[in-house]
């Protein structure tokens, strides 16, 4: 069962899908992307004014670029953008790599950065209903401009987050066919992964393994898709608390916040009828997180 937990809503925007949370702690602020309707959306809490930009394509995640920029994981590649600034549109988008999917119908969907900033986002058909094994996993060196496959078989990449010290990477898969997190050894000098094992069953918890983050306990945060709740599993897997939250379908958590206490949880816009379906909510789980990596772009960096 669940804890009861107080959230904030914020804003009243409906997300067809809400994913990839940021909090930007040089303008003190949220950013995530409702990927069905090609927006970028910003939240401020000081002054609790939203503002959303549109994109040409979907964009499954988003990361911050050393720059004031952001890097957007589209339908047909990545691609970088200026700072957002409110009343503006996006204007100069330029691709920094292009993917060639294997099947057609596929997008990027969840992804980050590192803890030394290289970018990771994996791919998926949007068709679930097909159990398409065409997805993989990309690694991203703004560096080199190398877009590397580092997983391939996959069905829906999720749940991507990394230790505090960075020496372990975590991923999951959420379609309803896998429903698992695996954890793997990470070289933090070369980005290489090894020694996958699997983390989490999540057919023994509620709800499907979705977006994550991680707290600076090194307790991993997954959200259950379909159930309602947010987990927290301690680092040798085992299930700490679940949270609820009021929508059946969180889709990705980050922790914000001038101190980085509060979690904010982005979800599935599924039922009309619910005013929260689609919502964006902050909670307080009496808990710090970790500041989000940044891109890095040189050798200096």
């Amino acid at each position: 069962m669940a804890g009861h937990t107080e959230f904030e809503r914020i804003g009243d925007m409906r997300c067809g899908v809400g994913e990839s949370p940021v909090w930007h702690a040089g303008d003190a602020a949220l950013y995530w992307t409702d990927i069905p309707n090609r927006t970028l959306w910003r939240f401020d809490p000081s002054s609790g004014q939203t503002h959303q930009w549109a994109v040409p394509e979907m964009a499954g995640c988003i990361a911050m670029t050393a720059d004031g920029g952001w890097l957007l994981a589209m339908e047909t590649g990545l691609f970088r953008i200026g700072k957002l600034t409110p009343g503006q549109t996006v204007s100069a988008i330029d691709r920094v790599a292009t993917v060639q999917h294997s099947h057609g119908g596929m997008r990027f969907n969840d992804g980050r950065c590192d803890r030394q900033g290289r970018f990771w986002a994996g791919t998926m058909v949007m068709d679930m209903s097909l159990a398409a094994t065409d997805g993989k996993l990309y690694r991203f060196d703004a560096r080199t401009g190398a877009l590397d496959v580092v997983r391939e078989e996959m069905i829906t990449p999720n749940g991507l987050a990394f230790s505090p010290d960075g020496r372990t990477m975590y991923v999951s898969d959420s379609h309803p066919a896998r429903q698992a997190v695996w954890a793997y050894d990470f070289d933090t000098d070369t980005g290489t992964p090894s020694n996958g094992r699997l983390f989490i069953d999540m057919n023994k918890y509620p709800g499907r393994p979705d977006g994550a983050a991680v707290d600076e306990d090194g307790c991993y945060w997954i959200c259950g898709n379909d159930a309602g709740q947010v987990h927290r599993f301690t680092p040798d897997g085992r299930l700490d608390r679940s949270v609820a939250v009021p929508f059946a379908k969180p889709a990705m958590c980050a922790f914000g916040g001038a101190g980085l206490d509060t979690l904010y949880v982005t979800s599935i816009r599924t039922d009309d009828s619910d005013p929260l379906s689609g919502a964006v909510v902050a909670l307080r789980p009496g808990v710090r997180g970790l500041a989000e990596p940044v891109l890095r772009d040189s050798m200096r960096d």
